[in-house]
């Protein structure tokens, strides 16, 4: 499993968090676990493969908020007791 966090800018609301989630789900139909925090400034996800960083982005931007950076990286589930 790969972990995907996009630095976002100009969520101010729950809504704003819904239409990145939106995106994110129309961008990249396997995501899982999508979430987006308007107060960490951030969302994130899990795919099974990695995700083209610039269909993100560009996905990000066309709603109206600025995608400021993609990151991925390896994501191993954790345990009940670790």
């Amino acid at each position: 499993m790969i972990r995907t966090v996009l630095k976002i800018e100009g969520m101010m609301c729950g809504m704003c968090e819904v239409h990145i989630c939106d995106a994110i789900r129309k961008a990249v139909p396997s995501a899982r676990k999508v979430s987006a925090s308007r107060g960490r400034k951030e969302a994130s996800f899990l795919t099974e493969d990695a995700v083209d960083a610039k269909v993100i982005k560009d996905a990000i931007d066309a709603t109206g908020y600025e995608c400021l950076s993609v990151a991925s990286e390896p994501y191993k589930k954790r345990g009940l007791f670790g």
